[in-house]
């Protein structure tokens, strides 16, 4: 490989490689200086290659992968890039390049050129009611790795197909490909269409959006902009990086000014539609990966708990008990549901739930725990 484009046939067996990976269900691409290819199947990383990458080839694969000539010339001085890539026929791949050691490394995120729908994933029919809701602030929690770009990109196709609204989405890059069905579709990547998450959506407000489709809202004035859009009677779907609702409803809350917390957490509390958060599990015998997934559904009760510091520990409780009538549930219900139907196994559900730090515990629970 050249320094600024790839030789053809090293070309070609990076994209041998590419495909080989996503054919057997990769998630995540690593290509790091010094190391072989690297690809996440079913949650583990497992090695593609023999032979390790030299510094001048992961660069060469970097160039490769962006998209414009000024980038390409820039790259000695970059640390962190974020941008998407295509390979005809195989998929879409939202790429992160980095610098680890003075070199660079690559990691590739698997983007389906098939946009999923709640029914393919796996996901609670809950969902697709959330996202016919004509107002309100849904969202959609868990770790990194843990599925919410496919939860969300699967709502925006249930409103695609069953509504007539427009939706804007603010994307850092852009991921799922929308096709304009019953919706119209405007996708806006952050870097190239706009300048920031929070410009872009001080902006989508006056661009006749129903719907409203973010990326990680990770501080005040994102918060705040998208608040101000549910009071304006839109639907805003935003990602936080938590690992449960308890959790998302605290960072949410203490990401907020503190001069203006108390005020902010009322706005929360009337805004929220919905919490949905999610974990990737490996399935019986190891068999891919499906999601367990904790809803809050915002109702009357679960606002006053919301408004109220001291009873926002009801919120569990609320939880468990709207199941039937609501579609809400904790992780502990849907884990359990899980073993019981031979999906998972008592193992992986006791990590499960380790992992989202749920403290809820019920005697059937402790019972089955103690004799496994």
């Amino acid at each position: 490989m050249t320094e600024s484009n790839a030789h053809p046939r090293a070309q070609a067996g990076l994209e041998k490689i590419i495909k080989a990976a996503v054919e057997r269900g990769a998630s995540d691409l690593h290509i790091k200086a010094g190391d072989v290819f690297r690809a996440r199947i079913n949650g583990k990383l497992v090695p593609l290659t023999k032979q390790r990458l030299t510094p001048d080839q992961t660069k060469s694969i970097a160039q490769k992968l962006m998209s414009s000539e000024e980038d390409r010339a820039r790259i000695e001085r970059m640390r962190d890039f974020d941008c998407s890539w295509g390979m005809p026929g195989v998929g879409r791949f939202r790429v992160n390049i980095l610098r680890q050691r003075s070199s660079f490394m690559i990691v590739m995120r698997v983007i389906p050129f098939t946009v999923p729908t709640i029914e393919s994933l796996g996901l609670p029919e809950v969902l697709g009611q959330i996202a016919e809701s004509d107002r309100g602030l849904v969202l959609v929690s868990g770790v990194s790795g843990s599925g919410k770009s496919s939860t969300i990109a699967a709502m925006v196709h249930h409103i695609n197909r069953t509504l007539h609204k427009h939706v804007v989405t603010i994307e850092n890059p852009i991921e799922f490909l929308h096709r304009d069905l019953s919706c119209s579709i405007t996708q806006r990547e952050v870097g190239v269409d706009t300048e920031s998450l929070a410009i872009g959506l001080r902006a989508a407000l006056r661009q006749d959006p129903d719907v409203v489709i973010l990326g990680d809202m990770a501080d005040a004035a994102t918060i705040d902009t998208a608040l101000k859009a549910t009071e304006t009677g839109r639907l805003v779907v935003g990602t936080v990086t938590t690992p449960d609702v308890l959790t998302t409803v605290e960072r949410v809350v203490g990401t907020l000014p503190s001069q203006e917390r108390e005020v902010g957490r009322l706005r929360f509390a009337e805004s929220v539609r919905a919490i949905i958060s999610q974990q990737l599990l490996s399935k019986k015998n190891d068999d891919g990966r499906l999601p367990t997934v904790e809803i809050l559904i915002g109702t009357p009760a679960v606002r006053e708990s919301l408004k109220d510091p001291e009873r926002v520990s009801q919120i569990k409780r609320l939880m468990a008990d709207g199941r039937k009538d609501l579609g809400s549930q904790t992780y502990e219900q849907h884990l359990e549901e899980l073993v019981e139907s031979g999906q998972i196994t008592e193992e992986t559900r006791r990590a499960a739930l380790a992992t989202a730090g749920n403290p809820f515990t019920s005697p059937r629970r402790t019972k089955r725990a103690a004799s496994s």
